[in-house]
């Protein structure tokens, strides 16, 4: 096995993870390593590769019958942070768990060290082996004493189902699992470190706000100053941080870690993604997610009752998805019922033929109604242009958005009363703040507990400066970094898309507009010009 590095340091490896690598070369780049102490392991060496910041490990595997010719596959590791990179010498102790009753039956209590999980799971016969993430769950070694921990908890940002049930079962988690009593919450978001006081978190405390919707906690947006922050976690004793929220709360996270880190305190900060448009990178959804579609529901169905019980009945409901539309798709998939859904990666245009007027009429005079769903950041360029909208931000610095529902609801009811002399019934349907302020279902109560044990056991084991979601359906801790550099969104070339084209036989609009085939990519349009959608 080959083993090479890019931007090698001279780092301290934590006592409790350990990755063996067998009959390795040591490029000569890296000369903080001892060739007589690899020798002494018996040709392995046991000792894990985990970096400040986080680095790629290129690992190549060859067994020992094959030539350094053959064709060897890239196996890179996107490592999170450990307490011990920046203080070498802080001492582990056997997890509690071994003794506890819950995990008593269980044949492998602790996760292996070398086991990871990979970022892409379609692979080709020689395709490389790919990025891969370090598996979450309990380690056999821990970096507190039960004693010692001092957690705290703060949600930051907008609302979504299942906040209250990560709040509950980190605090759970920590006391039941760890024997942790010391829970901090800090109200308010992240200015409540500075400018609130905090509650004292109890089992019985949070036993049942899983029921509730919102946030035990409350939250708000902006606020971080993260000298501030990290001087309050200091004045309270607090060693543990788990920050929920979502893509500008977990770039806050990443730099509390930072700051923690450069003044070299010993505190775990561990992230759980949060998100109700389902837009966070990497992870296969986030929490709250399945709820709110199940919740879509009940307003796509009301829409569809007003609109085919009246004579041209026009039926628009507008759900969340500022700049990702996977609430729409997926409620519009799981519905049936609609005839045309738009989000913000699936540019679309209103006059002309192949446009959403067109279609609107195609599908009265065929079913003497017509129902619609969009995504609230769907044609945010065109209710711009015509309302004369300004580029304003919220205090997240996300982008104001005009209503788009509002504005298609009265562009169609213009045009067809007086381009078309025709009588449209216009039901508008704005379910937005009721989906996003109920309590979680089964579902997503279940993936929850899986979030918020997993981020304690990892802080427990020392890691820190991660965040933690599934890849491909097993939980991981990922590099804070991966999850905010890029917003996940709807990918229009490809099946799930394919899906609800078929499934509502609506237009791509992509096809017919030279103005919206200029803001699709062309490796986009290529890919739809040459797609067949043999399976759906």
């Amino acid at each position: 096995m080959e083993l090479s590095l890019s931007n090698a340091y001279s780092l301290p490896f934590p006592q409790n993870d350990f990755l063996p690598l067998h009959k390795c070369s040591i490029p000569a780049s890296f000369h903080t390593f001892s060739n007589k102490k690899l020798a002494s392991k018996s040709n392995s060496l046991f000792r894990p590769l985990i970096w400040r910041q986080p680095h790629l490990v290129r690992l190549r595997a060859q067994s020992a019958n094959e030539s350094n010719a053959s064709g060897d596959d890239d196996f890179i590791i996107e490592d999170v942070p450990h307490l011990t990179h920046f203080l070498p010498d802080l001492p582990s102790y056997p997890n509690p768990l071994k003794r506890s009753h819950a995990y008593a039956i269980v044949k492998k209590t602790f996760v292996s060290p070398e086991d990871m999980v990979a970022k892409d799971i379609i692979v080709q016969k020689d395709s490389p082996r790919g990025i891969h993430f370090r598996r979450a769950g309990p380690r056999e070694k821990v970096f507190f004493t039960p004693e010692e921990v001092r957690a705290c908890i703060v949600t930051c940002g907008g609302l979504c189902p299942g906040i209250n049930t990560v709040i509950r079962e980190i605090v759970c988690g920590l006391k039941n699992m760890y024997g942790v009593d010391d829970v901090l919450g800090i109200q308010g978001g992240y200015s409540g470190f500075y400018s609130k006081n905090t509650l004292n978190l109890t089992t019985k405390v949070v036993n049942d706000i899983h029921k509730r919707g919102g946030t035990f906690l409350q939250t708000s947006r902006g606020g971080h100053d993260t000298k501030k922050i990290v001087d309050n976690i200091q004045d309270r004793g607090i060693n543990q941080v788990y920050i929920i929220g979502g893509d500008g709360t977990q770039k806050g996270a990443a730099a509390i870690y930072k700051e923690v880190e450069k003044r070299g305190i010993k505190v775990a900060v561990a992230g759980i993604p949060k998100t109700i448009d389902n837009d966070i990178a990497v992870i296969d959804k986030s929490f709250g997610f399945d709820t709110a579609v199940e919740e879509a529901q009940r307003a796509i169905n009301a829409a569809h009752v007003e609109a085919e019980s009246m004579e041209n009945g026009v039926g628009i409901v507008k759900l969340m998805g500022r700049y990702s539309g996977f609430i729409a798709m997926l409620a519009t998939l799981g519905n049936r019922d609609v005839d045309c859904c738009l989000i913000p990666e699936s540019p679309f245009y209103l006059e002309g033929p192949g446009g959403v007027y067109e279609y609107v009429e195609e599908k009265l005079k065929e079913n003497r109604h017509v129902l619609i769903v969009l995504a609230e950041g769907a044609g945010q360029e065109y209710v711009a242009q015509r309302m004369q909208a300004f580029q304003e931000k919220d205090a997240s610095g996300n982008r104001l958005l005009s209503d788009v529902g509002l504005w298609l609801t009265q562009h169609i009811k213009d045009h067809f009363t007086d381009v078309r002399k025709l009588t449209v019934n216009m039901k508008y349907i704005d379910p937005t703040y009721m989906i996003r302020a109920i309590p979680s279902n089964a579902s997503d109560n279940i993936y929850c507990t899986l979030l918020a044990q997993s981020a304690v056991h990892g802080a427990m084991a020392g890691f820190t400066g991660f965040t933690v979601g599934p890849v491909n359906s097993r939980q991981a801790y990922i590099p804070i970094n991966r999850v905010t550099e890029t917003t996940n969104t709807v990918n229009i070339a490809g099946r799930m898309w394919a899906r609800l084209l078929a499934s509502t036989n609506q237009p791509s609009f992509i096809h017919h507009c030279q103005t919206v085939r200029e803001r699709v990519d062309k490796k986009t349009i290529d890919a739809i010009n040459n797609m067949q959608i043999n399976s759906i």
